[in-house]
């Protein structure tokens, strides 16, 4: 005889922030475990050991809780809690009694649930990344015109990038490449994620203003304004606990799609208009 899959749904709740989680406690009776925590506790314990191994955090998918239980004999007591995020609900499923049927639905619904929210999520940062990559473009045209104003050589453009890249790395592009795994060839602004480029971009803009605002002329000059901006977002980025920009990992290439839509742009600014053009007798008609 089949069973009805659990609702999992009808625990699930949403933070302040709008962020869904499951109480452990209100999870462990729809995974066949019924009100033996003790075994259910084990279970979330190898979920954690997963959730490590897999390089997620613990302290985000895994937050410790508390919450009342009622006495036998009347009055309440705290018991220990999780509140679990989706991912987590998916590893303690993983990692439950596999005899229980419960466990196999439950595997089912996170599995396809946490796959569709992670391919949002992909989605999400990608738009982002798109979006950031074409402000730094237009923002690094702007900073070689201020810095070519500056008297920086065309020639020398390189070094006067990689004086920007020295303060807020302490390496070269080169360097940074290298570092990061990421293949010579390839520009180092393609293959990195939505928080390294908004400091790059940050950087970028700060430099320009500074070398049109304080009229700075000369190429060691420029160069030196470049680095100390770079460094200045570097120190920016130290006080608020952030990961150095170098140690950030690196991201799949978005020139492909980077390229397809500027393709798009240019085709869309290339059709004629679609709106018809009045023949003669609409002409007079119009008068």
């Amino acid at each position: 005889m089949s069973t009805q899959a659990p609702d999992f749904d009808s625990i699930k709740q949403v933070n302040v922030y709008g962020v869904e989680y499951w109480s452990a406690r209100d999870l462990m009776p729809l995974l066949g475990y019924g009100k033996k925590w003790q075994n259910f506790d084990s279970a979330i314990k190898r979920a954690m050991t997963a959730c490590e191994e897999s390089g997620n955090s613990i302290i985000q998918h895994f937050t410790s809780a508390s919450k009342s239980s009622h006495m036998p004999h009347g009055g309440e007591r705290e018991v220990k809690d999780y509140y679990l995020s989706r991912l987590a609900c998916y590893l303690v499923a993983q990692n439950g009694d596999p005899r229980k049927p419960e466990i196999a639905a439950a595997q089912l619904y996170f599995a396809v649930r946490t796959r569709s929210s992670e391919m949002h999520q992909i989605y999400e940062e990608q738009q982002q990344r798109l979006q950031l990559r074409e402000q730094v473009a237009e923002g690094n045209k702007k900073l070689a015109n201020a810095a070519y104003q500056a008297g920086v050589q065309s020639k020398n453009f390189g070094r006067f990038n990689d004086a920007g890249y020295l303060g807020m790395y302490t390496l070269t592009s080169q360097e940074i490449k290298e570092h990061k795994g990421i293949p010579a060839k390839d520009e180092l602004l393609d293959n990195i994620g939505s928080e390294e480029l908004a400091a790059n971009y940050f950087r970028i803009t700060q430099t320009e203003g500074k070398l049109r605002r304080e009229e700075i002329i000369g190429e060691e000059s420029a160069n030196q304004t470049h680095y100390d901006v770079g460094r200045i977002v570097r120190k920016a980025i130290e006080q608020v606990g952030g990961q150095m920009p170098e140690d950030l990992p690196s991201a799949p290439s978005i020139k492909k799609l980077l390229n397809e839509k500027r393709r798009e742009k240019r085709k869309r600014l290339k059709e004629p208009s679609q709106a018809k053009k009045p023949d003669v007798t609409e002409q007079r008609q119009l008068f």
